[in-house]
């Protein structure tokens, strides 16, 4: 049997009366301002192309990394869900089967973020009345897929239903953005704008890097034979990203570790890396370099610069070397600040034309470290909850860690950070509530009042996001 599929108007706010009273008021002013998405991995092919979604898999499933690891997880294996193989071995390519899998397997999701995205688009975007199960999973298919196939439910038509203002893309250095160049050359209103992703020629250890060095110097219009060569060529592509109208750099690591390089050793480094010879305290003492330049170049050509460091990424070899990066088996590492930013922010961190936004998935450093950083480095800025701690409570726990030391102006809203394209509403719905129900537990204890709280809801639903990126 069925069961309703039905979201409380008062979802993740408190229990207790008061405050939620508060929360709803507030939420009430903010969830229907536009979205501004400024960091996310969404495909911009989908609003060149403006093509119809293949089918509910296709668009709900396949890109979504947090619901086949999940899957994973209780032993499912993920041939049977369609996620290709690296050798191109056969897998399950019925997306009906794929979809009644996920649809048996849907309780595993209660509690979880995922689960809550999915019932918003589920709900609200899709307008499904019932919970999703295995004995519904072919009914809600098909409803679904008939929505898919009118021109309301095509890429450009949804971005424009949600309300979005600003969607940002994750684009490599080598990128040619024609795509990007597509979307602008259409006529058509929607802003979507790349994001500078270094990480590929940054990385030394990446069994590509040499690969797209090469290719980043056939982009550039530049022979890439010394590290002098190959930071002009990164210059170059980031002025071409900011004609296309990027805003901002993304850059990973495992660690913040920042070190400034003499010429001479940055170049003796870059050498050995050109003949396969980098080492592994190599690969770190020059991504810790980059970071540094980055910074300068930032500061240089306004790009706003973000950084992302602690996961362990491809954790699980056997998932890795089967189906390749991005399956679900990142895993935070305990990350450390303090020390690792000190020679970045020494060196750069008092010039206000920089902005450095750092994320981080160790929120034990929240409040022993990154907010205090950020509420002293006038060009510091601290990411929003993110990843594993995009979550109801993990949202919850950032405001009560971060708030005291840094405020909330040395923070810089929300991004979704997905690419699963219809969850962006419900991302930033579950945002704008928790930030919500954060003010008025505020409001309650009386350390602000409502006309702050109200302030303060519309700055971390929108303004803040706008500042911090230059939109």
């Amino acid at each position: 049997m069925s069961e309703p599929l039905v979201l409380n108007e008062y979802r993740y706010f408190d229990s207790d009366p008061s405050i939620r009273k508060i929360a709803y008021e507030l939420y009430g002013d903010v969830k229907d301002l536009p979205i501004v998405s400024p960091h996310g991995h969404v495909d911009p092919t989908l609003f060149a192309h403006n093509k119809p979604f293949p089918d509910p898999t296709e668009l709900i499933l396949i890109p979504d990394h947090y619901v086949f690891r999940m899957l994973y997880s209780q032993g499912i294996p993920m041939e049977s869900i369609g996620v290709p193989v690296v050798d191109g071995t056969k897998v399950e390519t019925d997306h009906r089967k794929i979809w009644q899998i996920f649809a048996e397997n849907f309780y595993l999701f209660n509690g979880t973020p995922s689960g809550a995205w999915l019932n918003h688009e589920f709900s609200i975007v899709f307008g499904i009345k019932e919970k999703l199960n295995g004995q519904n999973a072919q009914q809600i298919y098909d409803q679904i897929q008939q929505q898919l196939e009118t021109p309301a439910f095509r890429p450009r038509a949804l971005f424009e239903k949600f309300n979005i203002e600003v969607l940002t893309t994750t684009d490599g250095t080598e990128d040619s953005l024609q795509h990007h160049q597509t979307i602008r050359g259409s006529g058509w209103k929607g802003r979507v704008i790349p994001c500078f992703r270094p990480d590929a020629v940054v990385n030394m250890m990446h069994a590509s890097w040499n690969q797209k060095v090469a290719e980043l110097g056939e982009a550039s219009g530049t022979e890439i034979d010394s590290f002098r060569t190959y930071i002009r060529a990164l210059e170059g592509r980031r002025e071409f990203f900011k004609q296309m109208g990027a805003v901002s750099t993304d850059q990973a690591a495992l660690t913040p570790y920042t070190h400034e390089l003499s010429a001479n050793e940055a170049e003796e480094i870059f050498q050995r890396a050109l003949k396969h010879k980098a080492s592994a305290q190599d690969a770190m003492l020059f991504t810790a370099h980059m970071f540094m330049e980055m910074a300068r170049m930032s500061i240089e050509d306004g790009l706003v610069m973000q950084i992302h460091p602690g996961s362990f990424r491809n954790h699980n070899q056997h998932v890795y070397q089967k189906f390749g990066a991005d399956k679900g088996c990142d895993i935070p590492v305990q990350t450390e600040y303090t020390n690792n930013l000190y020679e970045l922010l020494n060196k750069y961190g008092n010039d206000r034309r920089l902005k450095l936004i750092v994320f981080t998935l160790d929120e034990t450093s929240y409040a022993r470290e990154l907010a205090p950083l950020a509420g002293h480095y006038p060009a510091m800025k601290l990411g929003p909850a993110w990843w594993f701690n995009d979550s109801i409570e993990g949202m919850m726990r950032y405001r009560l860690q971060v708030t005291e030391t840094a405020g909330i102006y040395n923070t810089v809203g929300f991004n979704d950070d997905t690419r699963a394209f219809p969850s962006i509403p419900a991302r930033h719905d579950v945002s704008r509530r928790i930030d919500s129900n954060f003010l008025a537990y505020l409001v309650a204890r009386h350390v602000i009042d409502l006309g702050e709280a109200r302030r303060m809801s519309k700055a971390l639903a929108y303004d803040l996001v706008k500042d911090a990126y230059n939109l």
